[in-house]
């Protein structure tokens, strides 16, 4: 079980998404030669940090961690895609339940179909859903 704060309990241990270690990023780096993927987290860090807010009790923190933990395979522009779709009034359910579909398959993420297929129910008890275009 990972020791909170992770940080100063195990630094050694962390690192950004593409490898670079946690310790190499410092003021002096962001000076001279950090891009985006060296601070972008971790999954497993995140996978860590779930497992630190389920073991006190916060389960709803917990569960949104493992959504991000999920979503770090994910391209950045198909997040902001997946977020419009999102959007009440932007995705039929079909639409929705492909997402979920997607989200399983191709990105090995469960835990974020789970949600996407969730959404896809309670938008359409809330008549949430795209509506058909009419002439």
């Amino acid at each position: 079980m990972p020791i909170y704060p992770l940080y100063d309990n195990e630094a050694d241990q962390l690192k950004a998404a593409n490898g670079r270690p946690l310790t190499d990023v410092t003021v002096d780096a962001a000076l001279h030669d950090l891009a985006l993927d060296d601070i972008q987290i971790d999954k497993t860090t995140l996978q860590a940090q779930a497992q630190i807010a389920r073991a006190a009790g916060y389960t709803q923190l917990a569960q949104n961690l493992e959504r991000a933990a999920e979503l770090t395979a994910v391209p950045r522009g198909e997040i902001i895609a997946m977020y419009q779709l999102l959007r009440p009034g932007r995705a039929s359910y079909a639409e929705l339940q492909a997402l979920a579909v997607r989200l399983a398959d191709e990105y090995a993420a469960p835990v974020c179909a789970a949600f996407v297929r969730e959404a896809a129910e309670v938008y359409q008890q809330r008549n949430m859903l795209k509506r058909p275009a009419t002439f």
